[in-house]
């Protein structure tokens, strides 16, 4: 981004000086390390601890008024601790020293009545990561409320100033974050992560009466120097906005279905959570005995990327402190591996993935340019921009999902849709996959484009 841009991002703020980030991660370890210290000491076998401490301030405006500033900080450290292969729990908010023993004291007790699973207890030893590396995650914004504030409102009124059809305002917000954690175990490692996220959003209203349409836009980004201008954010929720008025019906049928890369990824979500441990050793997933398995067609991929520099999900471990690896989730469209951590693997009677805490960072490799030459070679079919429901079935795969977004004849965006019901089951889908794009939403540790599968059907509410 250049000079421009940052400024037209917050003209007000700059670069947040050297925090006590390190600081305070320091005494975040010592009190995880005292935890674990304690919890042998009182006769566990085993015992591992995460304290967190964030930060955060959220500024949200409507109609060119101030509706709330809030600003956060929460802190907490949860202790689990294991009498063989007995297991209990407990946290607290209070990090002073006697706060915390109390707290252990209350894990180990709640142990004594709790039943002997043998998949508890710490990944082993030799998991555990040996390396810790900065992953450029973390980028304080040291803004003001005052500052966030005329942010927020300029994106709206960027929004609401666009066009005369712009009626009303569900509002703008400005929000930053910091967030800083520790995991300690009994085995003596320590780890250590920080990271940032900021945003601006901007949501509006267009029409009047029964005509009315919704739709917003956000920009995020780990640092704020990588956001979009406010008054793009408005601009672009504007547009988006009018381009869903006068929305009509299409007729029930098979069609292709385009989804748009904000949506797009939640379909990599679905495969990721039924590949989970969780929800395999429960017989709760579609894909229970899939590994090895072709799900997708063959010159499809996703690769794990857990140590991408400025990655949303980038880390050196996982929640159990094993060492994340690089690795193919799908190659050749064959499911290569689960997702798991320690205790779902031991479960399954196989390895932890290194995904305790679940996946980092999602690259689907794409066999397509943007969404301009994909609708061209769908030629007719539905472009989904928005889904709403939860309609999906973990067991058989059934998908059935309200959907809007546009209707696609000769390859161009024809006019807007809405009230549609879009259905499948996703083994299906995943293998009438056409197309990926390469118009990846950076907004994601999902790191997809727009996404064609080949056929669904679509129900609408007009007459074939």
């Amino acid at each position: 981004m250049n000079d421009a841009q940052d400024n037209a991002v917050n003209p007000s703020t700059r670069d947040a000086p050297p925090s006590d980030a390190d600081t305070t991660l320091d005494r975040l370890a010592e009190l995880s390390a005292l935890a674990v210290a304690e919890a042998r000491r009182l006769g566990a076998s085993q015992a591992e601890a995460s304290a967190n401490d964030e930060r955060g301030l959220s500024v949200n405006v409507r109609m060119g008024e101030v509706e709330s500033v809030e600003r956060t900080r929460d802190r907490s450290l949860a202790i689990t601790v294991y009498f063989g292969q007995r297991k209990a729990h407990a946290s607290t908010a209070d990090l002073k020293p006697e706060s915390l023993r109390r707290t252990v004291e209350m894990a180990c007790a709640i142990a004594k009545h709790t039943e002997a699973d043998a998949a508890n207890g710490l990944a082993d030893e030799a998991r555990m990561a040996r390396e810790s590396r900065d992953f450029e995650q973390w980028h304080p914004w040291a803004i003001e409320a005052d500052a966030a504030v005329a942010l927020a409102l300029e994106a709206e009124a960027a929004g609401r100033g666009f066009d005369a059809r712009i009626s009303n305002s569900e509002g703008a917000s400005v929000s930053t974050n910091e967030g800083l954690s520790v995991y300690a175990n009994s085995h003596g490692f320590v780890g250590r992560e920080k990271s940032t996220s900021h945003s601006i959003s901007a949501s509006l209203i267009a029409g009047s009466g029964d005509a009315m349409q919704g739709q917003y836009w956000y920009t995020a980004a780990l640092r704020h120097e990588a956001l979009e201008a406010a008054a793009e954010v408005g601009r672009k929720a504007a547009i988006r906005t009018l381009e869903r008025l006068a929305p009509r019906a299409v007729a029930t049928g098979e069609f292709p279905v385009l989804f748009a890369p904000e949506v797009a990824r939640s379909l990599i979500a679905h495969l990721v959570g039924a590949v989970s441990g969780g929800a395999l050793y429960r017989k709760a997933s579609f894909l229970v005995g899939a590994q090895g398995q072709k799900l997708f067609p063959d010159w499809f991929c996703i690769v794990e990327r857990p140590h991408l520099k400025g990655g949303w999900r980038s880390g050196d471990f996982d929640a159990d402190g094993v060492a994340t690896r690089e690795s193919a989730l799908i190659e050749d469209g064959v499911l290569q591996r689960y997702v798991l951590g320690t205790y779902s693997a031991r479960r399954l009677g196989l390895e932890s993935t290194g995904n305790a805490g679940g996946v980092h960072n999602l690259e689907v490799a794409a066999n397509a340019e943007g969404l301009a030459s994909m609708l061209k070679g769908m030629r007719r079919g539905l472009l989904v921009t928005e889904l709403m429901g939860q309609g999906v079935n973990t067991v058989t795969g059934d998908y059935s999902r309200g959907a809007a977004g546009f209707w696609v004849e000769d390859g161009a965006i024809a006019y807007p849709v809405d009230e549609l019901t879009i259905a499948g089951n996703l083994r299906e889908m995943f293998l009438a996959i056409e197309a990926v794009g390469a118009d990846i939403d950076p907004r994601s540790a999902t790191a997809v484009g727009s996404l064609l599968v080949g056929r669904m059907m679509v129900a609408g509410g007009a007459l074939p």
